[in-house]
């Protein structure tokens, strides 16, 4: 099979097209040989791929004849990545928490979108006289109860 279909099958990329530029952008490579989109892969090799400034490795097992689920894809492929990898990927994932936790500072569109849903959907939105809206206190309304 070749190495693109292969990357594809076992859910290493989205699509068989990413997959074939990231090999021509040589962050593929079986061994220590950079290989094209067209290199045939058989069992037992190790695939390295450099993917989000990790370095993955992935030995073969078994090729696949199709993509597969993702609970499939242990019978067909190996993770042999270093854990120092692993955990270089945690430390910049704190490190980009760090500058901004969720919460702080500006609005993502994310929250921008659900605050505007939340004062569309407002019961305060329904009002049109907001002189008496604000106008009533605490005292105001105690008083209505009596």
């Amino acid at each position: 099979m070749r190495i693109d279909k292969f990357l594809w099958s076992i859910r290493f990329y989205k699509t068989r097209t990413i997959a074939t530029e990231e090999i021509k952008k040589n962050r593929v490579a079986i061994g220590d040989s950079v290989v094209k989109s067209s290199k045939e892969v058989k069992e037992g090799d190790v695939i390295k791929i450099r993917k989000n400034q990790i370095d993955y490795k992935i030995k073969v097992i078994q090729i696949p004849k199709s993509r597969m689920g993702a609970k499939l894809v242990p019978l067909h492929i190996k993770d042999v990545t270093d854990k120092e990898q692993y955990e270089l990927l945690k430390m910049r994932k704190m490190s980009q928490d760090y500058y901004r936790n969720r919460g702080e500072g500006r609005p993502t569109k994310k929250d921008r979108r659900e605050m505007d849903d939340y004062v569309e959907n407002d019961v305060a939105s329904d009002f049109t006289d907001w002189d008496d809206f604000f106008g009533e206190t605490a005292d105001d309304s105690d008083k209505k109860e009596d």
